[in-house]
């Protein structure tokens, strides 16, 4: 076809371009016009294609050829075809039509009356009675076998009969089916078949009409319309587009008023959160009732909800998502008949499942009835077909799923069967998930399972919840929802809590209002709770939480935070809660806890927010009292230390204290204390300040929420690691007390919950979860006190199970078997722990120390040490006395009192039997200690150095670790001590304990320092008893071989009873200890730092019961204390509170304080010295008192000296010793307690003097002292000459020997290199050893020098008057010889024990000042200088010592690390060295003698050294050179003690004769004052 025409319209064209005539083209075509019938009319479009071109083109002669061209063919086509096809213009040209215009014109008439007017049916042509019969047609019963094809025939008769308007008769057929909608099957093919007879859009057109006519604001569209419209819907008779147009209202008036609802909403809520005032309020009251009737006018109908609605109804979903679409969200299914419509339908989808798989046990349930047409929703058979079809319909519903509840808990059983279901996949997928790589259908089952879940947590999210939010108090609902929601992990539910609480709310404005409802309503219930009302109150709160618990728990959490007394009441209003609830408010809690916008500390930066206590307390109150889970609060503290953040560790520490019962407190008293360490029965009676009962359940679920999430072990190594994080990561910034505050929050929380782990877990549950010790500290970097902390109850835990092996295994019933069966279980379990510690530390630290000793002490707890018996006995009595309380209680019911009684003697039973098991356990622990003690220290290197380890390693890192440590630490001591264990020196660590405190003191937190002051309250206690009573001090340290002063070479613990300390030198000791810690407390006090003032106070508070004892000591301590309440009144109040208190509790002692003359031996005569006890081998214990008393007062001033001051005067003073050698004595004090008196109550007289005046006193003294020097054989002039050359002779006679055991070689080498060290430090102890304070000394150079600076200021504002410290070695030479180098000496002594390295001082002075003493000796023979002289010569040797001093400063330095490397070494070399060196160490060369007369720090070691020399002197000249190594190992006691007798008695004599000076009148004074 196409080919001719494009044949026509070429051949046309032509002749249109003028490349061919008309008349040939005209020939052409005529003769192809007669091929086919239809040829003209194809020449006729051409035509017409043709004339539209050329009317087109601006060129005029193409047009003219085209016209040409039609003119020929005209007798071609016809004009009717023509006049058809062709503009009229074109027309009007051919002359075919005369005018266009005439032409237009009656073709639009003729069409208009062809197609637009219509036939008028007027009411004259219709008949009624074709109407009638239409409609008896219609309404006839229909029940037959009548057919819609059958009454369509009718109709068209009737139609054509009657000449009925067919439109009409569409009307009235829609009309009947409207009355009679259940005949569905037979009016809709009617419709469809008569719709062929219409327009398409007749049927639309009629139905829109219909729907205009209601549209009146008074009119109302019947449903039946709604359905008729729905059913043609749904069997797309009419398109919804185009019947949507005709409903009103329109879409815009739709969106506007979703929005004022939003508005009103907002308003509602705006009103709800002001404060109004009363006389606001009517008027308030009156507009709302205004606008609520103005509300009350019904709304014009909305046509589209009520056709959505039919829709929803016969099941049209397709279409009803259209409609809902074209609307806001949730805006149709706000109105409740939709919403109910749309749950119906999913009703129905979900029927099949549900009956399969969501109906509980035992339940009936009604059935819901499918939809009858064939058209509606698939039913859903499985998951995959509800989440294609239903879960979108619920999404549509969102939040007014509220108004079908029973539909809410079938979507929740459904879900629930999904969850279950989806374990079981989940669970087969991953067990087989190589098996079925290969067979892909089980991993896409796992990816389908996984999309449904992600579904159904939308569902939840969008529906579920917002829907339980509308509905009114339902607690059946949130149970219903609970049972699916345990069945999610907890961080997807916190996930749907938060969406919930903060984003939810505002998605719609109905849940707008709900929200400032229930927050409305919660003000109302908080401002009335009370703890009297906590019932009805909590009723109230229980019926408001199940439907809002985020905000009410919100809003209840804000109010605890303000008001933490609320805590109380709310806890025990929540108990009317549901599942759901609790789990929301363990979320609730959480994100409260974790707001970024609250600050964590208070505007001081010292101390935790109070918000952050009472939400931490509320926590702990809350998750013991209901069964809420913990994982989420315990992940987020592990969270929260991962980040490095301690402060939420309070929350912990809250939460195991109220769980588990397991308290921490630094408060505990020594009873509770004593409770702690029986078994977990005493514990819980007596351990705790509030008896924490029933805590089985709760500690359970903590448990059990800890292993199941593997939270145990990560959050104690979190906790050990965090505690150095506080102060090097965290601390930066913060305040010092601060940092100590959460260090001891981190701490305390860390020995908490350890405990709690410790009571709690099985033997396998700790031993799967913890890492052996060497693990722990290696790779985890935990601390080692912590990780043996942890590791502590595995041990136990490990040998008691072995040793019930071995029970079992072996029937022996026998104590010795039983005993030996348990050393074999802890061989067994402790072998491994011995070879793993070995990692922990240096090679070094094994040659003093064994591992065995180190894990047995680290292992073992106080439960295995000692039994409590008083705590036991004071438990049982309680029990007792109320028993015998319920039997006088008149009013008790007998049943309740028969249970009472049940209940005390069960656990009076109870503590019993596990005293006895105590008891067994404690009697075996000491049998296998006893076996193993032989091998602890190993002491490779001195005693001293085992001591150093011992305390450094062991003691001191666990004292402050918890407060049963601490007595722990001091009971161990005192055990190692009873044990006999060997290299062990009791005295040694004891005094090194008691020595210097500043430091330890110092660098204590807040409740370390309480610790710390427990053990050395523990530690005073024991040192009293033996103090106490000479038969205690024999029967418990009398032989033991830590009471040894003379320490031999390793392995000889020769019992000689010389080499003991006795008694009274014992006595002597202790007071030295006393006073060392008034020095340092005194020091402490005086710093003016906080933490040395808090902490001093601390430990001062705790030692109270047995420190301060002496009554000079305690006041001048009180002193110090009022002074600080003085100046911190205003300062610093914390301060001043523990200062006021202790000063408090310090008065009340004050009566059972004593003199010292009490506490250790002496005179009170004045001038009467009592003879010195020279029979007892060495100690500076020995002292006489009176002198001690000077130190005392001294030492007070040593502090403020400086460092180059100290080693000049320490100089000055070897050089000066002959010269006051040979003076003329000075009269010593009358009684120690005036002397001390002197000192300390006239400490500013003293200051004033200058060395000189005090010099100037001493040689006036003299001629009052010279009977005593007559009585002194030569006049103390050749006497002390002849000692020191004998001394000399004798040090050079034993180097130029051989020495023959290596015990005199040990000497020997020692004091020649000790000689040559350290001259300018004095001895300090009786007991100070050199390696340790090397150490110290390296490790605190700096805090030595400032300690030594100050305590030469001191002495140098003092003057010339310095004592040495109580303890220091004494000499027998008379005081009137050597009173003047005594001074020099003691004033150097103060001074070398400034700084923790005291003890190094001790050889190294001894031998220094040996040396020196005997060179002066040698070059002053003179028999006396006149006293200008002495001057002179004092003066310039002072003015050169000091120079010298400040180049043998830097050489000091040097030495001692020479030394400290050579100290093994020389150890081994020389035997004989290091013999005389462990003397000296023990300050056993002289210290514990002639204390009676003077005060044990009094007579310096140079003395006591002549005396050595003097005495081997002369027993030397008796026995000649046949001096052997004995002889020089007792040159300290043997050869001491007769000399010493002489000049004791000397001295006695010459204070007897002294007569007065200033000096003594000052002593006379003070100790009147005493008196």
């Amino acid at each position: 076809m196409s080919y001719i025409q494009q044949a026509l319209y070429e051949l046309a064209y032509h002749v249109v371009r003028g490349n061919l005539k008309h008349d040939q083209a005209s020939n052409v075509l005529g003769d192809v016009i007669e091929f086919r019938e239809d040829m003209p009319s194809i020449l006729a479009d051409v035509f017409c294609i043709l004339d539209i071109e050329t009317s087109c083109l601006e060129e005029k002669n193409k047009r003219d050829h085209f016209t040409q061209l039609v003119l020929a063919c005209l007798y071609l086509v016809s004009d009717t075809v023509l006049k058809e096809r062709l503009d009229p213009e074109t027309l009007e040209s051919l002359g075919l039509i005369k005018q266009s215009q005439q032409f237009n014109q009656k073709s639009v008439k003729i069409k208009t009356k062809l197609f637009y007017k219509q036939q008028k049916f007027n009411l004259l042509r219709e008949e009624n009675e074709g109407y009638a019969k239409l409609i008896a047609e219609l309404g006839q019963d229909l029940s037959g076998n009548i057919t819609s094809d059958l009454i369509l025939e009718n109709i068209k008769s009737l139609i054509g009969c009657f000449n009925l308007d067919p439109n009409r008769v569409l009307d009235i057929i829609l009309e009947v089916y409207e009355c009679r909608p259940e005949y569905d099957d037979f009016f809709v093919p009617l419709i469809e078949s008569y719709m062929y007879m219409c327009e398409p859009q007749t049927l639309c057109h009629i139905l829109g009409f219909k729907f205009k006519f209601y549209q009146d604001p008074s009119g109302e569209t019947p449903s039946s319309l709604y359905r008729v419209a729905a059913v043609l819907l749904q069997h797309n008779l009419i398109d919804l587009e185009d019947l949507y147009v005709h409903l009103l209202p329109g879409d815009n008036a739709i969106i506007e008023e979703h929005k004022r609802e939003i508005v009103e909403a907002k308003q509602i809520v705006r009103k709800l959160t002001m404060v109004v005032l009363s006389s606001e309020k009517t008027e308030e009251k009156e507009k709302e009732k205004e606008k609520e009737e103005e509300k009350t006018e019904k709304p014009p109908d909305n046509q589209k909800l009520g056709l959505l609605e039919a829709l929803l109804k016969i099941g049209d979903w397709h279409h009803a998502q259209s409609i809902m679409d074209q609307m806001p969200p949730f805006y149709s299914t706000s109105h409740k008949p939709i919403a109910i419509a749309l749950c119906q339908l999913v009703h129905v989808t979900i029927e099949p499942l549900y009956r399969r798989v969501g109906v509980p046990k035992g339940a009936k349930g009604s059935p819901v009835s499918s939809l009858p047409n064939k058209r509606a929703p698939k039913q859903a058979e499985s998951f995959e077909e509800l989440r294609k079809e239903v879960f979108n319909m619920l999404c549509y519903l969102g939040p007014h799923l509220s108004h079908d509840p029973i539909l809410f808990a079938k979507v929740v059983r459904l879900g629930k069967a999904f969850m279950k279901e989806a374990g079981t996949v989940k669970k087969f997928v991953s067990d087989r998930v190589v098996k079925f790589q290969s067979d892909g259908s089980k991993q896409e089952d796992k990816e389908k399972m996984e999309t449904l879940f992600s579904c159904l947590l939308s569902i939840t999210d969008q529906v579920l919840l917002p829907s339980l939010s509308l509905m009114d108090c339902n607690a059946c609902m949130s149970e219903e929802l609970w049972g699916m929601f345990k069945t999610f992990p907890y961080q997807y539910r916190y996930r749907l809590y938060g969406q919930w609480k903060n984003e939810t709310y505002n998605s719609h404005p109905l849940l707008v209002k709900v929200k400032a409802q229930t927050i409305d309503r919660a003000k109302y219930i908080m401002k009335r709770l009370t703890k009297e009302n906590v019932k009805p109150s909590g009723r109230q709160i229980g019926k408001l939480s199940h439907s809002n618990p985020t905000i009410l728990f919100d809003y209840i959490l804000s109010q605890i935070q303000k008001y933490d007394n609320l805590i109380t009441p709310v806890v025990d209003s929540l108990k009317y809660l549901t599942s759901l609830n609790y789990d929301v408010l363990a979320y609730c809690i959480i994100e409260a806890l974790a707001n970024p916008e609250k600050e964590r500390m208070k505007h001081d930066d010292t101390t935790i927010s109070s918000w952050l206590q009472s939400l931490a307390s509320f926590c702990g109150a809350i998750f013991r009292k209901y069964p809420i889970e913990l994982a989420g609060l315990l992940q987020y503290v592990a969270n929260q230390l991962k980040a490095g953040k301690s402060f939420d560790l309070l929350i912990l520490k809250e939460v195991v204290q109220k769980m588990a019962g397991i308290e921490i407190t630094e408060e505990m008293t020594m009873e509770q204390l004593e409770a702690m360490t029986g078994g977990e029965q005493l514990k819980a009676e007596g351990g705790y300040f509030g008896q924490i009962r029933n805590t089985k359940k709760s500690s359970q679920r903590l448990k059990d929420a800890l292993l199941d999430h593997d939270l145990a072990l990560p959050l104690c190594l979190l906790m050990a690691q965090q505690r150095n994080g506080v102060v090097f990561q965290e601390g930066g910034e913060k305040h010092l007390k601060l940092v100590g505050k959460l260090y001891d929050q981190c701490h305390d929380t860390l020995v908490q919950f350890g405990g709690f782990l410790a009571s709690n877990l099985s033997t396998e549950d700790y031993i799967k979860r913890v890492p052996s010790i060497d693990v722990l500290c290696n790779e985890f970097h935990t601390p080692h006190d912590a990780a043996f902390f942890l590791s502590r109850p595995m041990y136990a835990h490990h040998i008691s199970s072995k040793y019930d092996e071995l029970k079992k295994a072996e029937k022996g019933n026998k104590q010795q078997h039983k005993v030996h069966k348990y050393i074999t279980s802890c061989e067994l379990v402790m072998a491994p722990v011995h070879e793993a510690v070995i990692s922990l530390h240096l090679p070094k630290v094994w040659d003093d120390i064994s591992p065995q000793f180190y894990a047995t002490f680290w292992s073992l707890t106080m439960y295995d040490l000692a039994v409590p018996h008083s705590s036991y006995d004071r438990e049982v009595n309680k029990l007792k006395v109320q028993m015998k309380a319920i039997d006088d209680n008149q009013e008790m019911p007998p049943n309740k009192k028969k249970k009472e009684k049940e209940r005390c003697t069960a656990l009076q039973d109870k503590l019993l039997e596990e005293e006895k098991k105590q008891l067994e356990h404690v009697q075996r622990v000491l049998q296998r200690l006893k076996l193993e003690k032989d091998n602890w220290l190993l002491a490779k290197s001195t005693k001293n150095e085992t001591i150093t380890k011992f305390l450094q390693l062991c003691i001191f890192p666990r004292c402050i670790f918890s407060a049963i440590d601490a007595v722990y630490c001091a009971h161990f001591v005192e055990l190692v001590h009873q044990q006999k264990t060997p290299n062990f020196s009791t005295l040694l660590c004891y005094d090194r304990v008691f020595s210097d405190i500043i430091y330890t003191v110092a660098s204590c937190t807040e409740n370390e320092a309480s610790r710390y002051g427990r053990f050395l309250c523990c530690m005073l206690e024991t040192v009293t008893r033996w103090h106490s009573d000479r038969v205690i001090y024999e029967k418990e340290c009398g032989n033991y071989p830590g009471f040894l002063t003379i320490l031999r070479a390793t392995g000889f613990d020769g019992g000689n009873k010389a080499d003991q300390l006795d008694y009274e030198n014992f006595r002597h000791v202790v007071h030295k200890w006393h006073y060392k810690l008034t020095k340092a407390s005194v020091h402490c006090l005086e710093t003016g730092e906080y933490t040395h003032i808090r902490n001093i106070l601390i430990v001062l508070t705790k030692i109270l019961p047995w420190y301060p004892k002496v009554l000079n000591l305690g006041q001048a301590l009180e002193r110090r204390v009022h002074k600080i309440c003085q100046e911190e009144k205003e300062k610093r109040p914390d301060l001043y509170a523990l200062a006021m208190g202790y000063s408090g509790q310090l008065k009340s002692r004050k009566p059972f304080m004593i003199p010292e003359n009490e506490f250790h031996h002496k005179d009170p005569p004045a001038r009467n010295a009592v003879p010195a006890t020279v029979q007892n081998g060495p100690g500076g214990a020995g002292m006489p008192t009176s002198l001690a008393i000077n130190t005392v007062r001294l030492e007070e001033g040593t502090t403020e000296e400086t460092a180059d001051k100290l080693k000049e005067k320490s100089q000055g003073v070897v050089k000066v010793i002959n010269k006051t050698v040979n003076a003329t004595p000075k009269v010593t004090t009358s009684n120690g307690n005036s002397a001390s008196n002197s000192k300390i109550i006239k400490e500013k007289d003293d200051k004033e003097k200058s060395g000189k005046e005090k010099d100037k006193e001493k040689k006036d003294k003299t001629p009052a002292a010279t009977p005593e020097m007559k009585a002194l054989g030569k006049d103390g002039k050749d006497k002390p000459k002849e000692e020191r050359a004998n001394k000399d002779e004798k040090a050079r006679e034993i180097k130029e020997k051989t020495p023959k055991s290596d015990k005199e070689k040990e000497k020997v080498k020692k004091e020649e290199k000790a000689s040559k060290e350290e001259k300018s430090k004095m001895v300090v102890t009786i007991i100070e050893s050199k390696s340790t304070a090397e150490k110290e000394r390296e490790k605190e150079p700096s805090r030595e020098r400032d300690l030594a600076k100050e305590m030469k200021s001191k002495e140098n504002a003092k003057g010339g008057e310095k004592v040495p410290v109580a303890g220091s070695l004494k000499s027998p030479v008379p005081r009137s010889e050597t009173s003047e180098s005594e001074r020099e000496q003691k004033r150097r002594k103060v001074d070398t024990h400034s700084s923790p390295s005291h003890s190094s001082t001790v050889k190294d002075n001894l031998n220094e000042l040996k040396d020196s003493s005997a060179k002066h000796y040698i070059n002053h023979t003179t028999p006396t200088l006149s006293k200008s002289k002495e001057r002179e010569v004092e003066k310039k040797d002072l003015d050169k010592s000091r120079e010298r001093s400040r180049e043998r400063e830097k050489k000091d330095e040097k030495d001692r690390k020479d030394r400290k490397r050579d100290h093994s070494n020389s150890d081994r070399e020389v035997p004989q060295d290091s013999t005389k060196r462990r003397k000296e160490e023990n300050g056993t060369t002289g210290s514990s003698k002639h204390s009676k007369s003077e005060s044990p720090s009094d007579s310096p070691r140079l003395n006591e050294k002549e005396k050595e020399k003097n005495k081997s002197k002369s027993s030397g000249k008796d026995k000649g050179d046949s001096i052997k190594a004995e002889k020089m190992e007792k040159s300290s006691s043997g050869s001491k003690k007769e000399s010493r007798h002489d000049k004791e008695k000397t001295e006695k004599k010459e204070k007897r004769d002294s007569t007065g000076g200033k000096e003594e009148k000052k002593h006379h004074k003070s100790s009147d004052k005493h008196r």
